[in-house]
């Protein structure tokens, strides 16, 4: 699993040639904790395919503020440089690989 930061976002997700999912999230949170082996499970999946990591909120305060982060956790989907999806809380497996094969 990648680590996004507000150094590296640019390069690793605006800049990607395939779909990124951004996993905002925190060590604190535990809905965060929760939907972590979902995440990671699909990362294995779709590897390749679509490139998925996690950015401490924390840790990164800029680039969640200018996607408007509300809440963790936050899974963004971006596709050449844009966020095309979007869902809030520990949602299952199936509601986010909905979210990838959209995109593919």
């Amino acid at each position: 699993m990648l680590e996004f930061t507000d150094t590296n976002f640019s390069d690793e997700v605006l800049g990607s040639e395939i779909p990124v999912l951004v996993d905002f999230s925190a060590v604190w949170c535990g809905p965060c904790k929760a939907i972590a082996p979902t995440v990671e499970a699909l990362a294995d999946e779709y590897n390749g395919r679509i490139k998925v990591g996690k950015m401490d909120i924390d840790n990164n305060p800029d680039t969640p503020v200018k996607y408007h982060v509300r809440a963790v956790p936050t899974l963004i989907l971006f596709k050449g440089g844009q966020p095309v999806d979007q869902v809030m809380g520990a949602v299952n497996k199936r509601r986010i690989q909905g979210m990838f094969d959209a995109v593919l």
